[in-house]
């Protein structure tokens, strides 16, 4: 290739447009920052201090409770159902934010993640780890995969027929 063919080539690059991400590319990652700084504050906190954010499943249990549902184990099912939404915006956003990375890798990166944090808790004393934390992490980065794909297709239904 001789010189002026290298320079105009390398004008026309330079020259292109930016790329352009679409704005819910960019808003899922402009939110995924926040909302997994707001995860580990509440999993890595000690359970005093976690409580205060977390709070809600025991008040939602004692609610249940005065309605006649046993205390113990109304808890244990709000918990899980608790770990299961705290994980669902994540499988969301990361499915948003990424999406050339396959809907699979984001479920197990859930799990890991689930993992992680489990194993870090049992370090901190105040904090217990179980692997029903894990199970429902990893359901809840699940069920936000699925949900960025109902939407994904339903997004893409309304484009092709336009708006209302």
């Amino acid at each position: 290739m001789d010189e002026n063919a290298t320079r105009t080539t390398d004008a026309a690059a330079s020259a292109a447009p930016p790329v352009r991400r679409p704005r819910s590319l960019v808003a899922a990652r402009v939110v995924l920052v926040p909302y997994l700084v707001f995860v580990a504050l509440v999993v890595f906190l000690p359970a005093d201090d976690a409580s205060r954010v977390t709070g809600i499943v025991w008040w939602a249990a004692h609610a249940l409770a005065d309605l006649g549902l046993p205390l113990g184990e109304t808890a244990v099912v709000l918990e899980f159902a608790a770990n299961v939404a705290l994980f669902v915006p994540i499988g969301l956003a990361s499915r948003l934010a990424f999406p050339r990375v396959r809907p699979w890798a984001i479920v197990v990166a859930g799990c890991l993640g689930s993992t992680c944090i489990e194993l870090v808790q049992l370090a901190i004393p105040s904090r217990v780890s179980t692997v029903s934390d894990v199970v429902a992490n990893t359901l809840g980065a699940l069920l936000g995969v699925a949900l960025a794909a109902v939407t994904s297709a339903a997004g893409h239904r309304v484009g092709r027929r336009g708006p209302a």
